[in-house]
This record gives structure tokens, sequence and C-alpha cells, in this order.
């Protein structure tokens, strides 16, 4: 790998030589969170507090409000939840990062570029951010076999948020609302619980269940988006309702098949520790 590690589309996060940077499609384009990109380049132990003085500095000296060239969006924490953050898309982050004074910036300054002629061309053709997606799962060592799974995992999660997208469900919250629901019913545990047994912080839930648990995942959400279809449902209380109809429809055949195995299917292994004995847990 090179030194700068672009994230699968999956899982929203960067890697700037050993440093996380949190980021999310916003309108098309890829939007970065401002304290994560200070903290890659200054290397500041406290880089809120130096991203808020940056900003007095800024406006006292050059008289340039760098707030208003960015957006509050939610991003996920260190504890598990999402939070306003400030961010910027690649345009504004070559503003702010002018106002460090640090070596790092240059090359920080060329992967921003190539992250955004990147996310150009995969606009111009959706398949590359596929292949793209493909190539970084294995490189982190995922079989082909999981690899399959999760892209087909991606592609009906996305056919389940367009149809939220376009029944009702507007707010960020209402995604989360929804995919909890369908999580309870296949599971028994909301994601934020799941990623509690697997021991997960910041990190996609998804890219670190079995096959089993994907294939369960793509029932629950595949189900409901054809019962949403199938009752032309809008507004977010009906959606909830159908979401927990796709949900049990995974979770009666989860319990089918650990009925038949004799053993529960949600698991505390993960891919973080894959070479470590499964550890199974109680339904």
């Amino acid at each position: 790998m090179t030194e700068v590690e672009v994230a699968a589309h999956a899982a929203p996060m960067a890697v700037f030589k050993g440093k996380q940077v949190r980021r999310i499609i916003h309108k098309g384009e890829w939007w970065f969170s401002v304290v994560d990109v200070v903290a890659a380049l200054t290397d500041s132990v406290n880089p809120r507090d130096y991203w808020s003085k940056m900003k007095i500095r800024e406006k006292d000296t050059a008289g340039v409000q760098l707030s208003t060239i960015c957006l509050q969006l939610k991003l996920e924490s260190a504890d598990g939840k999402k939070y306003e953050t400030d961010c910027a898309d690649t345009e504004s982050l070559f503003r702010i990062i002018q106002s460090i004074p640090s070596p790092k910036a240059e090359p920080f300054k060329r992967w921003l570029a190539k992250v955004g002629f990147e996310r150009i061309q995969e606009i111009e053709n959706p398949e590359l951010a596929t292949k793209r997606t493909r190539l970084l799962y294995k490189l982190k060592g995922y079989s082909e076999d999981w690899i399959e799974k999760r892209m087909r995992g991606i592609a009906i999660r996305e056919e389940l948020t367009d149809e939220w997208q376009k029944r009702g469900a507007a707010e960020e919250k209402d995604y989360e609302i929804l995919t909890a629901e369908i999580s309870k019913a296949a599971f028994g545990v909301t994601p934020a619980q799941y990623k509690t047994i697997k021991g997960l912080k910041r990190e996609n839930l998804r890219d670190h269940m079995d096959d089993f648990e994907l294939i369960f995942t793509m029932l629950g959400e595949r189900s409901t988006t054809e019962i949403h279809r199938e009752e032309d449902s809008c507004g977010v209380p009906k959606l909830t309702e159908d979401a927990k109809a796709g949900g049990k429809i995974a979770g009666d055949a989860r319990k089918a098949l650990e009925k038949r195995l004799k053993r529960p299917i949600v698991s505390s292994d993960n891919f973080l520790r894959k070479s470590e004995t499964p550890k199974r847990l109680k339904s």
C-alpha cells in the first residue's frame, strides 16, 4: 500500500500517514472532518482547541471566517455515537490547510487532489468505485467469498436507503431508527449493541460480520425493501412497521438455523481478531 490509504466506501474513513480522517458523502462530494485533518497535520494534543484558536486567528488577522466554508455534518465519534462536526469539502480544505504552518501540508494537498480526481472518475463511471472497494477489502486480507457477500450487501443497503428517501425518511436519525428496528428483529440487538458484542468502536460493524451475519442482514434489508414496494409504504411510522416485519423474516430464518446447528449466529468474533478462536454468545 502507499503511505495514503483510502478506506472502503462502506467504511467512510481515510488514513493519512497513520492518522484516521473521518469523511462522508454529502450531495455527491466527500466532506472531511476538519478536526481530524488538523490532528493529522499538526500532531496537536488537542486538535479541537487548535481549530478553535485557528478560526479566531484567521478572523482577526485576515478577516476570514473559516466556519463559513464548513458544514456541520454528523460523523461517528469514538464512543460510537454520531455528533455534528465541522466538515469541509476538498476546495475548502485547501483554504484551511493554507492556514496551518506544517511541512505535512503539501503531501496532504496532493492526497486531496487525488481523492477529488477519483471521485470525479467514480461519478462518471460508478464501476470504478466498486472495483476500488473490492481491491481495498482484498488488501486488508478478506477472502473473495466474503468480499462478494459484502459487495452484494452494500448494493442491497443502498437500494433500501433509496426507498427510504423516496418514501419520507428524510433525516439521518430516521435511517438510524429504521436500521435499528431491522437489526433488533433479525438479531435481537441494535447495531450499537452488536458493536459492543464484537468489541468494536469506530469500526464499521458489517466489515466484521461473518457469512451468516451478512446473509441475514441482507435478508432483513431486502425483505424490507420489497415490503415497502408491495405495500407502497409512505411515512416513517409505516416504514418502521415494515422494517420490523422485514427484520422478523430474517430473525425467524436465523432462529431456525440456530435450532438446527445448536449454536447462536450472533458472535463476538470479528475481523480484527480473526486469528483467534471464535467466541459464540448465547441468544
